[in-house]
């Protein structure tokens, strides 16, 4: 059986999940970050426009940002 092409794959889809990952978290900070400086009324709501979260996903990630302290 012949496999290259199955492990090229999975290796590929590895790096497609480690990406996404990295870019997962580099989001949820982003969203922390512009939601803590100079809040206004709106903001959320812009975060929410931006990334397609929904209001309670941007609560969660906030909620669990202060309790990691930042």
């Amino acid at each position: 059986m012949d496999t290259a092409k199955l492990q090229l794959a999975a290796q590929r889809y590895r790096e497609a999940e480690a990406a996404l990952d990295a870019a997962r978290a580099d989001l949820r900070a982003e969203a922390v970050a512009a939601l803590q400086q100079d809040p206004k009324r709106g903001d959320q709501g812009e975060v929410v426009r931006i990334t397609g979260w929904t209001r309670e996903q941007i609560r969660t990630i906030m909620k669990a940002a202060e309790e990691l302290g930042g």
